[in-house]
């Protein structure tokens, strides 16, 4: 029998001679993985603010540097073979690879990079907040992003934020993605930078490139011939839509498929008894949480948000919905990151209905109230929903769930347009500031604004002290005291945020025999190091 393993590098999966397929096989050059993946909307790195696509991305699209598979703390050259930083910190100076060539046969220059990521700041979508928290704005984009000449590229900073926080969020992010100019510009319609284009196509250099999608049935990834690294082990990857547990388990029992990847604890549970099937998981830096509509009076208030963080049997969850998911975490900084609470004092609550009623009294609100909860369709949402529904009755709180599809929920959400929700948020970086910077930074609050990447901004919660705070925090060189300013700040989120954590998910992934290598970290998983058997 093979046991359940927390992993956070390489899986290896022994195969068991003798032992056939129940039903079917996969090809050997070609993975075949059953996900939900309703809520891709687009390919372009400048928009793509969903975690199943993000994965995509980063194995279709090379950036300047990569997270290292070895050390998720670390980065590697990626199209940068090696950098420089100015000794005041404001300048740092990327040497690219001098072979690399997009699918369409152009050659990869410092030009494609400074396009690429000046292009994510003039379109101004979500994902421009990766390059904005850092003091970049497209008014000075070209002299931010510049080629110096076709293999040198340089950032120039407006302050001397930490290099190593650099290179994990902006450097190794899908906004660092390097696009190919001249086919998108070719492509463009209307100043959209070929925007609509890369709705269904990819346009950039790495292992892979995007074959097909039709969107609820599949996404096709070839190998891309002309890749300047070393080549994938398998040559396609085919990720099928299932959305429903059951299916992919059953794909998976068949021998359909060769990952599953939304899976349920009771499935889990099972399948870690098949002696043909691998259950593993890898922790990352991604929270499960219910938001709050602070634009509503109700929510606006501290002691109602806080009532709801008593709502909740995080133990006999973690034991029961969430075994093999999650891990209870009401810290907004997971366990792993620089700065982050430890276990117990990162989660201090649990199901007190009686303290949950009495901060609703004190709030006014001890007659209770109803709001509508929003959620998803991960295996999970449903049961979690349920619970805090039936402990919210309990104290007055009667709350309508409504289930949607998850690019509906985001749209919803970014869109101010909820009065709870529940979803999960990841970071890039295994740093506080990463998590810090959304979910307790909101710049302006304002409609206007539109900052739709910030939790903050579509929770309409704003913070001019945590604002401060975080940014004190960034700035500090002094690593202990730095360290006990994110743990501060952490101890008064949890009180006064604006947030419901309740889990740091975990990466959880069935495989069958017929995989023999599976790599990936809090941060990605490494299709082109997947070997199969």
């Amino acid at each position: 029998m093979k046991t359940y393993r927390n992993l956070a590098g390489c899986v290896a999966v022994t195969a068991f001679a003798g032992v056939a397929p129940a039903f079917a096989e996969t090809p050997p050059d070609t993975l075949v993985m059953a996900r939900n993946i309703d809520a891709i909307s687009t390919f372009d790195p400048a928009q793509i603010g969903e975690v199943v696509t993000n994965e995509i991305i980063l194995n279709i699209c090379d950036s300047l540097v990569a997270i290292d598979p070895e050390d998720e703390s670390a980065v590697v050259p990626a199209i940068a073979k090696d950098w420089t930083v100015s000794e005041d910190g404001m300048k740092i100076t990327f040497n690219l690879v001098d072979n690399a060539v997009f699918p369409s046969g152009n050659p990869v220059t410092a030009e494609d990079v400074a396009w690429s990521m000046q292009r994510v700041l003039k379109l101004g979508f979500g994902n421009a907040a990766t390059l904005t928290e850092f003091g970049f704005v497209a008014e000075n984009a070209e002299a931010d992003f510049v080629a110096i000449d076709d293999t040198t590229f340089e950032m120039n900073l407006s302050r001397p934020y930490p290099t190593a926080l650099i290179l994990q969020a902006v450097a190794s992010n899908r906004v660092a993605n390097v696009l190919d100019s001249e086919l998108l510009m070719g492509e463009e319609v209307d100043g959209d930078f070929g925007n609509g284009y890369l709705t269904t196509n990819s346009a950039c250099v790495g292992p892979y490139a995007l074959r097909q999608w039709n969107a609820g049935e599949a996404v096709v990834l070839e190998a891309n011939e002309n890749y300047h690294g070393t080549p994938p082990n398998v040559k396609r990857i085919i990720i099928r839509h299932v959305a429903e547990a059951q299916a992919q388990r059953l794909l998976l029992e068949q021998g359909d498929i060769d990952v599953a990847r939304d899976l349920g604890a009771e499935d889990l549970r099972d399948l870690n008894e098949n002696p043909d099937i691998e259950v593993a998981s890898t922790p990352m830096h991604q929270l499960y949480y219910m938001g709050f509509n602070s634009a509503d009076e109700r929510f606006a208030d501290d002691r109602v948000r806080l009532a709801f963080k008593y709502l909740m049997d995080y133990d006999g969850m973690a034991d029961t919905v969430m075994a093999f998911l999650g891990m209870p975490r009401a810290s907004v900084v997971p366990l792993g990151a620089l700065g982050a609470l430890d276990e117990a004092e990162g989660q201090p609550f649990s199901l007190d209905l009686e303290k949950a009623q009495s901060l609703l009294t004190e709030a006014g609100y001890g007659d209770g109230f109803s709001a509508r909860l929003f959620i998803g369709t991960l295996p999970y949402a449903s049961p979690i929903a349920q619970h805090v529904q039936e402990n919210a009755a309990k104290v007055g709180i009667d709350l309508e769930i409504e289930q949607m599809a998850n690019a509906q929920l985001f749209s919803a959400f970014r869109g101010r347009e909820f009065d709870t929700i529940m979803l999960s948020w990841q970071t890039a970086v295994p740093h506080a500031h990463g998590m810090l910077s959304r979910h307790a930074v909101n710049p302006d609050n304002s409609e206007e604004a539109a900052l739709t990447m910030f939790p903050t901004w579509r929770a309409s919660w704003f913070s001019e002290d945590f604002n401060q705070r975080v940014d004190d925090a960034l700035f500090e060189r002094d690593e202990a005291k730095q360290i006990e300013m994110y743990k501060e700040i952490q101890r008064d989120h949890m009180q006064t945020g604006p947030f419901a954590y309740s889990f740091q998910l975990l990466d959880t992934a069935a495989l069958s025999d017929s995989v023999k290598t599976w790599k990936w970290n809090a941060f990605r998983a490494y299709y082109p190091l997947i070997e199969k058997n």
